[in-house]
C-alpha cells in the first residue's frame, strides 16, 4: 500500500513539475496536422515568390547539412530552456509559436511557392543526394516567411538571453555559427527566396520587441498564474 502511495505521489510531483510541457505538445500536434494539410492541398495554384537577387545566388549542396541540423538545433534549445528556466522556456515558445502560427495563416490565406529548384543536380555526391531526398519529401510551397530562418533567429536569441549561458562563450559562438549557416542554407540549396528570408527577419525583429523588450506576455502569464494560486478570501 505504501509503495502504491509513493508511486502515485511521485507521478503527481512529476506532472506538477513538468506540466508546462503540455502547451508545447498540444501546439506541436496542431502545427504538424495543419502543415501536413497545407502540403497536401497547396500543390498547383499558388503565388510564385521571386526577387531579382534569387538569380544571383548559387546552388551549394553542402549547405544541406546545416539545413537539416535545424531540427536538432531548435529541439536542443527548446529542451534546454524547458529543463533549465521556465521563464526562458515561456519566452522561447511564445516567440517560436507566434511566428509559426503567422506562417500557417499566411500559407492558408495566401498559398505561395517558388520555381527556384534546379531541374537536374549539377553534381552527383552525398550532398546532392540529400538535397534530392529533401526535395522529394518537402514540396516547394508554403514558404513565406521562412520558419527555418525565423526559428533559427529565435533560438539564437534564447541562447543569448539565457542567464545560465551568459558565461558560456563557446556555446554562444556555436549557436551564432549554427544560426547563420542555417539562414544561408535556405537560399543556397534553393529552398527559399530571399524574400522569405528578409520577411522572416522583419517578423523576428517585431516579435523580439514584444517578447523580450516589453515582456508583456510573460507578465500576463505570471499574473494569470498568480491568480490561479491565490486562495479564496474568507468572508
Amino acid at each position: 500500500m505504501e509503495k502504491s502511495i509513493t508511486k502515485r505521489d511521485s507521478l503527481i510531483r512529476f506532472c506538477q513539475t513538468y506540466r508546462h510541457a503540455l502547451p508545447m505538445i498540444i501546439y506541436g500536434i496542431i502545427y504538424l496536422l495543419w502543415f501536413g494539410h497545407l502540403e497536401k492541398t497547396v500543390t498547383s495554384h499558388y503565388k510564385i515568390i521571386h526577387v531579382a537577387l534569387d538569380d544571383y545566388i548559387p546552388f551549394c549542396e553542402i549547405f544541406v547539412v546545416p539545413y537539416l541540423l535545424w531540427f536538432a538545433y531548435v529541439a536542443v534549445v527548446v529542451l534546454y530552456c524547458f529543463f533549465k528556466d521556465k521563464d526562458d522556456y515561456f519566452r522561447t515558445c511564445t516567440f517560436l509559436f507566434t511566428g509559426m502560427t503567422i506562417f500557417l495563416l499566411v500559407s492558408t490565406l495566401w498559398p505561395n511557392g517558388h520555381h527556384l529548384r534546379p531541374y537536374t543536380m549539377p553534381r552527383d555526391n552525398i550532398f546532392t543526394q540529400l538535397v534530392a531526398m529533401l526535395y522529394k519529401a518537402d514540396t516547394p510551397t508554403n514558404l513565406w516567411p521562412s520558419i527555418h530562418v525565423y526559428n533559427s533567429i529565435g533560438c539564437h536569441i534564447a541562447v543569448m538571453k539565457s542567464r545560465h549561458l551568459a558565461q558560456k562563450k563557446g556555446i554562444r559562438t556555436a549557436s551564432l555559427i549554427m544560426c547563420v549557416s542555417i539562414i544561408m542554407s535556405t537560399t543556397l540549396i534553393k529552398q527559399h527566396s530571399m524574400f522569405d528570408v528578409l520577411t522572416a527577419f522583419i517578423m523576428a525583429a517585431a516579435m523580439y520587441g514584444i517578447v523580450y523588450r516589453s515582456d508583456v506576455l510573460l507578465h500576463f502569464y505570471h499574473g494569470l498564474h498568480g491568480r490561479h494560486k491565490r486562495k479564496p478570501e474568507i468572508l
